[in-house]
């Protein structure tokens, strides 16, 4: 018998006894003895939810006896293990599975197969369906799938005879076991609290059983042919038809989406009786299964795809279309999502939206560089997030930590408060230095300017009293943008920005994309297979090959600046025929808007991002043609070390005070100093006030950090005398002590300096 046979059969017969005017007691007493004999299964139980503990409600082959005084608690034994982590168990011994609990008054012992299903209502677990035989046997494919249809009805009928406090499901299943912690990586620090806000909210289905088999399948092609209408679209789109890796995944997309054993298997569920929303869910609970036995990572990331896809077919047959961010933020949020593009995260309402929590993510994801410059903590590489956090949830996000508290104690939510308010009063501290200039203790001025990236980030300039933008990063507009930004948008970008600058000045880096912040409009065949794309084609690279995007914006940068000083900066040169060659560009481009009597820029500065170590070797060379050199110390950490920072591995595992990168940075200081080059550091390095300490003590005076970071930098300058930082880092970095952090923490606290 197939399994849309089987579970027709049962769903027919539970038709009649949930149509029938027994109580609600005598229908689930009916209802196994029905699954029992179309399953010819020895035992069938139905386990369901009633005050935080799971009760034997109906049996057919066990002690009756046990009826509603067997009880476990959520994640207790084979039954509780199964609503614990709402998936299926199929056991041919269940007495050799780790979690399985003998309870004497069932008379379960003498029998050894095991399978059990989760009755499952609005995704939370509110019961568990399962059979048992004496011999010992792994259960078919279609007795297991004929129980999961069966559990789907049961949840409605079960739900409707309030035999379950949906309340209690809430709080009870899925490990929703009261206050839950989560653990990730921290990819933005921060501390935020609000609601938990599901970036694609799962559909609910609210109707199992179909009235009308025909109509529900016509239901489901349609939605069919909408998707696969979609996915041809996106395929086609101009912005991923230049072949790599996105043009995969939609190929991969592609081929799910006209696979016809998919849509088959959909089909024969709903011949068995469910409407179209069902049909596909259970589908999906099937393909669940596999994924958890997939060791291979490749094909786990396909049954991914085919996740995704599932639910956008569920969305469009019920009409739920649209992410959060269409529907509006209510309250303070913290969006939940498996990933998230920049462009996505830039939809909802940054005053509502207060942090993100990621099911994947790295360091250098194009969101994480949009969140970093919004300011929102992202907590990423959070595994199972469905399975612990559910929309609505109070959530505090600790991303300094790395962790995530869903449901606080009101303990832990009056803790996180005064760490708040703590927070909020070093704020107002520091907002009250907005326009008192960044003087040491020796009277040295330091020049405290912003990193920025979007239009946005320029109100920070007059509320934190930074003396500039030190780094505006031209390529957020090409990161957020679907294909390549015209001329035309570039010059309106730059024009707003140094208008809201005022007579601050504001350094544009050339844009830095390709390698690890690839943009599908500029793929490069070549630069496919790259291994390590963080070293590869990208930024001054790529810009010198694909001279048409570097003029454009060298033109564009020209335009937006007549009248003003024009200060540009090219990343990631390696030589000075790099530098030299981007020079040419820009003075090329001069030479045609001269010709073109457009209004130019009275001066033009021109910098180089120390990022590559080799051009610290060069920097004589180089500092003929030099206005300024800024040192980009996250990219310079890992070339310096050689690891990857969005290795999860390897992220914490290098320190930026360790003796190596200082020395580094002291000699290169030193050199600048010798060739009278104007030196700064534009980085995360800067924005730390240990690290800032530490980089004053070898001869920096200039730091460009986020905008957050301003007023705790500017207190800290106040407070330093430089002789005597310096004096203490030639001493440290002369002979190194095995923990230099520790050497200067020291150094800072007997000084009354505060550096966490």
């Amino acid at each position: 018998m197939s399994a849309a046979a089987a579970a027709r059969q049962i769903l027919t017969r539970l038709h009649e006894v949930m149509a029938s005017r027994m109580h609600a007691q005598a229908k689930l007493d009916r209802v196994v003895e029905i699954i029992g004999e179309s399953l010819d299964s020895e035992v069938c139980s139905i386990y369901l939810l009633r005050e935080a503990m799971l009760e034997l409600f109906a049996t057919r082959g066990l002690n009756q006896s046990a009826v509603h005084v067997t009880r476990m608690a959520i994640g207790e034994g084979l039954t509780g293990t199964i609503a614990e982590n709402v998936e299926t168990l199929n056991l041919a011994e269940a007495k050799a599975h780790p979690d399985f609990l003998y309870r004497p008054e069932t008379g379960e012992e003498k029998f050894h197969s095991f399978a059990g299903v989760p009755i499952v209502y609005r995704e939370r677990a509110v019961g568990v369906l399962c059979v048992q035989h004496v011999e010992p046997r792994r259960y078919e494919d279609v007795e297991i799938e004929a129980l999961q249809t069966t559990a789907m009805v049961l949840s409605e009928m079960i739900a409707n005879a309030e035999l379950v406090d949906e309340g209690e499901a809430r709080e009870l299943t899925q490990g929703q076991t009261g206050m839950q912690t989560l653990t990730g990586l921290a990819l933005v620090k921060g501390l935020a609290a609000g609601h938990a806000v599901f970036h694609q909210p799962r559909v609910t289905i609210d109707q199992v059983m179909a009235d009308d088999t025909e109509a529900e399948r016509q239901r489901v092609y349609r939605a069919f042919d909408k998707m696969r209408e979609q996915i041809d679209n996106m395929t086609n789109q101009a912005e991923f038809g230049v072949g790599g890796e996105h043009e995969e995944v939609l190929q991969t997309y592609k081929m799910f989406a006209y696979d016809e054993g998919w849509s088959r298997r959909i089909n024969e569920a709903i011949d068995s009786g469910l409407t179209a929303e069902a049909a596909i869910e259970r589908v999906q609970q099937r393909t669940r299964m596999r994924m958890r036995e997939i060791d291979d990572p490749l094909l786990a990331d396909r049954m991914h795809d085919l996740e995704d896809l599932a639910n956008r077919l569920l969305r469009i047959v019920s009409g739920q279309l649209g992410t959060a961010a269409s529907q509006g933020l209510r309250r303070e949020t913290i969006l939940i999502a498996r990933n998230l593009g920049p462009a996505e995260l830039l939809e909802y309402d940054s005053r509502r939206l207060k942090g993100v929590i990621l099911e994947e993510g790295s360091l250098t994801a194009h969101v994480v560089i949009v969140a970093r410059a919004m300011g929102v903590p992202v907590l990423g590489r959070a595994a199972g997030l469905r399975g612990v956090i559910r929309e609505g949830d109070e959530i505090l996000l600790d991303a300094d930590a790395a962790l995530a508290t869903v449901r606080p104690s009101q303990s832990m939510a009056e803790a996180f408060d005064a760490r708040f308010a703590k927070s909020r009063e070093k704020q107002a501290t520091y907002a009250a230095l907005r326009d008192v200039e960044p003087f040491t203790r020796c009277g040295t001025r330091i020049q405290v300017m912003i990193n920025a990236g979007l239009r946005d980030d320029m109100s920070s300039l007059p509320l934190t009293g930074a003396d500039g933008v030190g780094l505006f990063r031209t390529e957020f507009q090409f990161l957020v943008s679907a294909t390549l930004p015209q001329r035309e948008r570039q010059l309106r970008l730059y024009r707003d920005v140094l208008e809201a600058a005022g007579d601050k000045p504001v350094t544009f880096r050339t844009v830095d994309i390709g390698g690890d912040k690839a943009v599908p409009y500029l793929r490069d065949d070549s630069a496919m297979e790259e291994e390590n794309p963080a070293m590869g084609w990208r930024a001054l690279r790529m810009a010198l090959e694909r001279e048409g995007l570097l003029k454009a914006q060298a033109r564009a940068l020209l335009e937006a600046s007549s009248g003003r000083t024009l200060n540009v900066m090219f990343p990631m040169v390696s030589e000075p025929w790099e530098f030299a060659a981007a020079k040419t560009v820009f003075e090329e481009q001069l030479a045609f808007l001269k010709k073109q009597k457009k209004m130019l820029p009275e001066a033009i500065r021109y910098g180089a991002m120390l990022e590559v170590p080799s051009l610290a070797e060069m920097l004589d060379a180089l500092a003929p043609q030099l206005d300024f050199l800024s040192i980009g110390t996250n990219d310079l950490t890992q070339f310096l070390f050689a690891a990857d920072r969005s290795n999860p591995k390897l992220a914490e595992r290098y320190d930026w005070l360790s003796p190596a990168i200082l020395r580094f940075l002291q000699r290169v200081t030193r050199e600048a100093i010798r060739l009278d080059i104007e030196l700064g550091v534009c980085g995360e390095m800067g924005g730390r006030r240990l690290e800032a300490l530490a980089l004053m003590g070898l001869g920096i005076r200039r730091l460009s950090i986020t905008p957050a970071a301003v007023g705790p930098i500017k207190e800290l300058v106040r407070k330093v005398d430089l002789a005597e930082i310096a004096s203490a880092m030639d001493d440290w970095l002369r002979d190194p002590s095995v923990n230099l952090r520790e050497s200067l923490m020291e150094w800072a606290k007997q000084r009354e300096i505060e550096v966490e």
